[in-house]
């Protein structure tokens, strides 16, 4: 049996996924994390083969959650489910180390899919995300956006200051200094050629990085 963990903050996402991955006869859900911190911890205890991680989490969100999953347990496949299928979020989550990328729109149907190719050691991408890297491959270094000037941290922050969290929130999620944070935001402001953070807050609802 494949065991599984499930870290998203929507308990019935969660009890949703859960039924997909043991309806399918080889594999089990052995833990579920309402948040990165969860997830983290979950991982620790349990052991997962394959973690399957919602972007978008309160406290610590999934492209970080991946990052110090790749980093402390390499051999860990991390399958990133999320809402976004923005071409950032995809290659980000790459970036990361994340073996697997699904929308939860795909979900049902390509879950437990994913589930056994990255547990297998390959990668699996959504088609919608397969399109958006063939695209983004087409279009070459003419075809870059003010996005692909961000680094993954500097796109965290970005999305958190839109969302309207306070530079001491986002220090205690990332586990970094509010002089750090201001360090990001300053440098957001000069890289997108914005004034402040109403600007900012704009911007990231105009690339669909955050919802209305």
């Amino acid at each position: 049996m494949i065991k599984v963990l499930i870290a998203d903050d929507h308990s019935i996402v969660r009890a949703g996924l859960r039924r997909i991955v043991e309806e399918s006869g080889d594999m089990e859900v052995i833990a579920e994390a309402a948040d990165g911190k969860g997830a983290l911890l979950q991982v620790q205890k349990e052991l997962p083969d394959v973690a399957v991680i919602d972007i978008s989490m309160p406290g610590l969100d999934g492209l970080e959650v991946t990052t110090q999953l790749h980093a402390g347990y390499p051999k860990l496949p991390v399958i990133i489910l999320t809402m976004h299928e923005e071409e950032q979020y995809v290659i980000r989550a790459i970036e990361a180390g994340a073996m697997g990328y699904i929308t939860k729109r795909s979900a049902p149907e390509q879950l437990v899919n994913a589930i056994r190719k990255v547990h297998a050691g390959s990668r699996y991408l959504s088609a919608e995300a397969t399109d958006l890297l063939a695209l983004r491959v087409a279009r070459g270094s003419r075809g870059q956006s003010l996005l692909d000037s961000l680094s993954t941290r500097e796109l965290q922050v970005l999305r958190r200051l839109a969302m309207g969290h306070t530079n001491r929130e986002i220090a205690s999620a990332y586990g970094i200094s509010i002089k750090t944070v201001d360090t990001y935001r300053f440098r957001l402001l000069k890289k997108l050629n914005l004034r402040n953070n109403a600007e900012l807050s704009r911007f990231a609802i105009q690339n669909r990085l955050v919802e209305p």
